[in-house]
């Protein structure tokens, strides 16, 4: 098997690329083995609507669903979906070992109906992490305001953490010191820091879906230069916003100092929505050291076959904040844009998840006659 050379210069230039996507027929196929040998992957993401696809397909399931019998749908679910996520991880224990486990990761998220609920979060987070049982494993907890304290005390119990749905750069800041007062928690309460990860899912191209429609409704010259622009330079402030914040906080000197690692950023909804877009715009142009970009297979196809992977975050942020300034002279406020998308974002993973109870219920009447 032979290594990409476009995945491999993205990979030497910090970026850690993860699979946004998971099923039973990928783990059995060998094909998860495959874009480890060939493609650079190392790590894997799920959410639910990732899992409503794998889950509605007729035939994977079926052995375990009818070894399982008449169980409770959601019992079903989360035997399904944990099984899918253990094995997962024994695949990737060896990037997990050669990595110190900075990489290596597979993540399963937190039931999405919880998202505005604290105690329930952070009751489920732990009921998953036991259930996976694999140092690998991260749990994925929403950047709801409610679900911000679930991801600190998920921490302080020593379980990794990926916080997924963020969009703003306020939510994020929040989130990192979500994430640092977790750790000095988890630290406070004998856990052993080395092999605890965490990951913030910052959420790209859904920012120019919407703001690009705001643009094109405000029809000017001015806005027409701007199409486009707005996902990147949102999260590219956002990695200047993780350089600061981790270089800044004497919290972190001490915490780093025990082995504990940074909570990288993630670049998520990278797939170009837009045709008249690269298909790798959201890689190439967010290449930078100690980074994450989690991508659908057909977004990692494209940069196998024709992506950059050099750097190019650094030497941006003057240009960043001068796009945010330009939106918001237009009248169009990124506040509100990340408000709706963060809400838009639960209702969506929520809407999927009504699928997958419906799919498991149906195949375990099926398989059960």
């Amino acid at each position: 098997m032979v290594e990409n050379a476009n995945t491999q210069r993205t990979s030497d230039s910090g970026v850690s690329i993860w699979l946004d996507d998971l099923s039973r027929t990928r783990i059995e196929s060998g094909n998860l083995q495959q874009l480890i040998a060939e493609k650079n992957v190392v790590g894997v993401t799920t959410n639910p609507s990732i899992f409503q696809k794998a889950l509605h397909q007729v035939g994977p399931y079926d052995a375990q669903l009818k070894e399982m019998g008449r169980v409770n749908v959601e019992e079903a679910v989360q035997e399904l979906t944990t099984t899918d996520v253990r094995n997962a991880t024994d695949i990737f224990h060896d990037v997990a070992e050669k990595s110190d486990y900075v990489d290596g990761r597979v993540s399963i998220e937190v039931d999405p109906r919880l998202a505005h609920n604290t105690e329930e979060t952070e009751k489920q987070a732990e009921i998953l992490w036991k259930k996976v049982n694999r140092p690998n494993a991260m749990i994925k907890i929403p950047a709801t305001l409610e679900g911000l304290p679930a991801i600190t005390a998920t921490l302080a119990k020593g379980i990794s953490v990926n916080v997924t749905l963020i969009f703003s750069l306020e939510r994020y800041e929040q989130v990192i010191e979500a994430f640092i007062e977790g750790m000095v928690q988890a630290d406070q309460n004998g856990h052993d820091l080395k092999h605890m990860g965490s990951v913030a899912s910052f959420f790209v191209s859904r920012v120019d879906t919407a703001v690009d429609k705001l643009l094109e409704a405000n029809g000017s010259d001015e806005a027409k230069a701007l199409e486009g622009k707005a996902a990147v330079a949102n999260a590219r402030l956002a990695y200047e916003l993780f350089e600061r914040k981790f270089a800044a906080d004497p919290r972190w000197a001490a915490l780093e100092a025990k082995g504990a690692k940074k909570q990288r950023p993630l670049w998520a909804s990278t797939g170009t929505k837009n045709a008249a877009y690269s298909d790798c715009k959201y890689v190439d142009e967010l290449v930078a050291p100690h980074v994450v970009n989690t991508m659908p297979e057909k977004t990692l196809d494209a940069l196998a076959d024709h992506g950059n992977g050099a750097p190019s975050i650094e030497g941006t942020y003057e240009e960043s904040h001068k796009v945010m300034d330009q939106l918001s002279n237009l009248g169009i406020s990124i506040k509100d844009v990340t408000d709706k998308l963060e809400a838009d974002g639960v209702a969506a993973f929520i809407d999927s998840w009504s699928s997958v109870l419906t799919d498991v219920q149906a195949g375990i009447d099926r398989v059960n006659g």
